[in-house]
């Protein structure tokens, strides 16, 4: 009688056994990735590699921090809520119930494992396999093949303890992180932070962007939520600042010490405080106002916030150019922040100058971040921001790092030598994640190891002097000193 034998199992053994000695003896990410010579991997190793970090702008969940939960899985953590994965799914043609609809954790995993090996060049393709050895010690390429290991794999570590939320951030050596929180928050989460023994510092920022844009379906729904938490009656344009400006002192009363504005732009026009009462109460009685007037009104309530801000000694930031909501069938179904944002082309520098303006005539421009979505706008902020740094403070008005859709090594790129052309990236705070993921801070080191390799090229060529110790400074400063002595945490 012959016995029938199944080879299949003992192939894909071998298989998998010969991929995994392959990533550990030739890895894709290594110690010297993306360091193109040696003066960049002395920076990076030397100076910026251990460099703790501070996260000033995210959206993590400070409830999941509290509470510090365990994942048990790697979906829940790195593909729930990362709308940068899900676009890249969806071009792929994925369905989307593996993305954001009901498809099972372990299906949303192995689409994305289908998907990653078509994202080579797009920065998720770096990001994903840095985040797989820094978090997991998982050196294989993220394919389908892997992906059933790597979904064993990781799963059993999400289980524990030892990945819970809180060591997670630990395991990256994150000193602070600021999550961004709307007015009506009531902070209870940063409270139960504050009266723990955590050793990371969790704080807030305040985003009023609800209380801006008069023009946004639902303001005066916001409108009479924010009167009911600031416990005022909001009938006029007075009484909807003194409602924005207790949640401010109620913000800094629980430690937050910067705000965020998500705009298009600054919507910055001449305007009269009659003027203003006037298109709040017709907005309140349910009237439509113009364009012109909700211009108007947008700039008259950032100007009233940031003279608040500068009564609390503040750090303000500016997000700018983004062109939401594109996709209104989609967004009718999935709402915002789930992938249908792109670059808007705004003007920005004329309304921005003069609103800048305004605040630094009156003496109350707070130090200020101001970030750019259009790389095309790049060389007007890093040029903008000398108009105002008075020699008051050390880089009082920054440049941020480049953000969302340039977050990646050429928009980094750009982003610093646009600022060091223009202004001083000596004095730059660096980078943050802007992200809704606990396993995102590799992009920390993404930028560490983009920044050393500049300034190694630039050694290497002879455009710099080969004074390793002194740029190894500025690699430190910018890498973490910068923002510890900017926000003063």
């Amino acid at each position: 009688m012959w016995m029938v034998v199944s080879w299949l199992p003992l192939v894909n053994q071998l298989t998998n056994s010969k991929e995994t000695f392959m990533a550990a003896s030739n890895p894709f990410i290594h110690d010297d990735f993306l360091l193109e010579n040696k003066f960049a991997k002395e920076l990076y190793h030397t100076y910026a590699k251990n460099q703790p970090i501070i996260d000033y702008h995210n959206h993590l969940p400070p409830q999941e921090i509290a509470e510090d939960k365990i994942f048990g899985d790697i979906t829940k953590v790195w593909i729930n809520g990362d709308h940068y994965k899900w676009r890249a799914m969806r071009t792929l043609g994925i369905d989307e119930k593996f993305i954001t609809g009901d498809g099972s954790d372990k299906e949303k995993f192995m689409h994305w494992a289908k998907t990653v090996p078509y994202t080579m060049r797009n920065p998720l393709y770096h990001w994903t396999h840095l985040e797989l050895a820094r978090y997991f010690d998982i050196y294989d390429l993220l394919n389908e093949s892997s992906a059933e290991r790597i979904y064993l794999d990781t799963a059993e570590k999400l289980n524990t303890p030892a990945y819970s939320c809180q060591n997670l951030l630990r395991k990256a050596n994150v000193e602070v992180v600021c999550t961004t929180e709307d007015p009506l928050d009531n902070l209870e989460h940063h409270q139960t932070l504050a009266k723990s023994n955590i050793d990371i510092k969790v704080s807030t920022a305040f985003r009023p962007d609800k209380a801006i844009l008069v023009d946004a379906e639902g303001y005066n729904d916001y409108v009479d939520a924010l009167a009911k938490v600031a416990d005022l009656e909001i009938n006029t344009f007075g009484d909807l600042c003194d409602a924005l400006k207790s949640r401010i002192a109620y913000f800094d009363k629980n430690g937050c010490k910067l705000c965020d504005h998500g705009l298009d732009r600054i919507h910055f026009e001449n305007f009269t405080d009659s003027e203003i009462e006037v298109i709040f109460k017709r907005k309140r009685s349910g009237e439509v106002i113009s364009d012109e007037e909700a211009s108007k009104f947008q700039g008259a309530v950032l100007l009233f916030l940031s003279e608040t801000y500068h009564e609390y000694g503040w750090v303000q930031q500016f997000h700018l150019g983004a062109l939401r909501n594109n996709n209104a069938r989609m967004h009718q179904i999935l709402g915002p922040d789930t992938g249908w944002d792109s670059i808007g082309d705004y003007p920005q520098a004329e309304k921005l100058s003069a609103f800048l303006n305004t605040l630094d005539s009156k003496d109350k421009l707070v130090k200020t971040i101001i970030y750019n979505l259009n790389p095309a706008d790049n060389e007007v902020m890093a040029s903008m921001i000398g108009n105002f740094n008075d020699g008051s403070v050390k880089g009082k008005v920054q440049f941020g790092s480049g953000w969302w859709f340039l977050d990646q090594k050429d928009g980094m790129t750009k982003q610093m030598n646009a600022l060091s052309n223009m202004g001083l990236i000596s004095c730059f705070i660096g980078m943050l994640t802007d992200s809704r993921s606990f396993l995102s801070f590799p992009r920390h080191e993404y930028f560490r190891r983009v920044l050393c390799n500049l300034f190694g090229s630039e050694i290497q060529r002879g455009e710099l002097p080969n004074d390793v110790e002194w740029i190894g400074k500025l690699v430190q400063d910018i890498s973490y000193n910068n923002a510890k002595e900017y926000f003063n945490f």
